[in-house]
């Protein structure tokens, strides 16, 4: 079986992905051995089809949401809304996991078999490089779903996730720490940094990764490491190649758009249909805005009712996962960290000139103009709650800063989530340790 890693089922036009234990039901009689980079370019394009969109489920677990409780289908989130994790309903969706595995698995024969096998080229430095970062993106995601958050005296103990990072579908990958994650992911990272050559990808084809991309992945991979300096360095590198903001004020529009001129890298779809259709925004999420001032307000939300529709997500072309309003706050963050109080206001006032009104914005000057390094953390992560509403940000930025907690009402009954709750760190789903114990 280890020689089957040399015969990778490719899909016309890779537009679809297989799961990888379809390739162990299977006899690579008739199939395609990638040998040319057009091959294995269309192996890593299944490797970014098969990345799941696993950051919807986490707005469930948010202060974001409330949930339609008469809907049929609400069954298969209803667990996840109230945090019941051990010995969920069979019927509950689960975080994947596996699929996150699977996109791994792409990367690796991308990694691991088209390097020595073509010729030198700058096409091939890109695709190598964007499997790399695809990788590290996927390792970032399972680690912060599935482990502690990265804490810098307990990391090297903290249980991880799996390392896989050869192709082999009969080994047992054992848990590393989190420490080690995170080297890896490093590691990646810095491999792609120097393999990648585009600094941009053209519309349409901005679901793979580019140099911007791979600074603003570096960059929020420091952020959740306290690594304040090289996060602000990474966010730096991809402003320098793209700093453009959406002013709402003149544009009134979506700036998660694949074709924004905020989009870095437009990969997942933070708010799928099939949670849109059962959930409205949360009485937390509307009173974290000033719905007279701030332009977002009406962009993101429509009245329904009593009821407050999301209007993002649902589409292909809503797809993202990078943009630049993420490396303005974070910047703002790491100034503050760094005890650069004043950088990090420019900063703030920057971005937030271009998301109020004018009179709204002059309020705010004012307002963080008299703001001491508490009260000026606390707008920046308010500002994060506003800005990246259910874009699959709010579960992670809670995990790495106050894990506060979290009351959901179902159907009469209160549930809580507790400050510092363990909850806070996912189970690995119950197929996933059957198989593998140590997990």
């Amino acid at each position: 079986m280890k020689k089957f890693s040399k015969y990778i089922l490719l899909f016309a036009a890779a537009l679809t992905a297989a799961s990888c234990d379809d390739y162990l039901d299977i006899t690579p009689v008739g199939r395609v051995i990638p040998e040319t980079l057009e091959e294995y370019r269309a192996v890593l394009t299944s490797g970014y089809v098969a990345y799941p969109e696993h950051k919807s489920l986490t707005a469930v677990r948010t202060d974001e949401l409330k949930m339609e409780e008469t809907a049929q289908e609400i069954t298969v989130y209803k667990d996840i809304f109230i945090w019941k994790d051990v010995n969920p309903d069979r019927i509950t969706t689960t975080f994947q996991y596996q699929d996150l595995y699977s996109a791994i698995f792409y990367a690796n024969v991308v990694i691991n078999e088209a390097a020595p096998k073509l010729p030198a080229s700058a096409e091939k430095d890109q695709l190598i490089g964007e499997a790399y970062a695809l990788r590290a993106m996927a390792f970032f995601d399972l680690v912060n779903l599935f482990s502690k958050p990265y804490n810098p005296a307990t990391s090297g103990s903290d249980k991880g996730v799996p390392l896989a990072l050869e192709i082999d579908l009969e080994q047992t990958f054992p848990s590393q720490s989190v420490e080690a994650v995170y080297n890896q992911i490093i590691s990646d990272t810095q491999k792609a940094e120097n393999l990648l050559n585009v600094n941009t990808q053209t519309k349409g084809l901005n679901y793979r990764f580019s140099k911007a991309a791979i600074y603003s992945l570096e960059s929020r991979v420091y952020l959740y490491m306290q690594q304040w300096q090289k996060s602000q360095d990474a966010a730096d590198k991809a402003l320098a190649i793209n700093s453009t903001l959406v002013d709402l004020k003149a544009t009134p529009v979506l700036a998660t758009k694949y074709d924004s001129k905020e989009s870095i890298l437009a990969l997942e779809d933070g708010y799928i249909n099939s949670i849109k259709l059962l959930s409205f925004a949360s009485d937390d999420l509307l009173a974290a805005y000033n719905k007279t001032t701030d332009l977002r307000f009406p962009i993101y939300f429509i009245a329904d009712g009593s009821n407050f529709i999301i209007q993002k997500g649902g589409n292909d072309d809503q797809k993202c996962s990078f943009r630049t309003a993420e490396l303005y706050l974070t910047k703002a963050e790491t100034s503050l960290k760094l005890n650069n109080l004043n950088d990090a206001k420019t900063t703030l006032l920057n971005f937030v000139e271009k998301r109020y009104t004018t009179a709204g914005y002059n309020q705010i000057v004012a307002s963080v103009n008299a703001m001491n390094a508490a009260d000026l953390t606390t707008f920046i992560a308010d500002e994060r709650q506003r800005e990246f509403a259910v874009e699959g940000h709010r579960w992670f930025d809670l995990r790495r800063t106050t894990q506060k907690q979290i009351i959901h009402n179902y159907r009469g009954q209160d549930y809580t989530l507790m400050q510092n709750d363990p909850r806070y760190t996912i189970i690995v789903p119950a197929n996933v340790r059957l198989n593998n114990p140590n997990l």
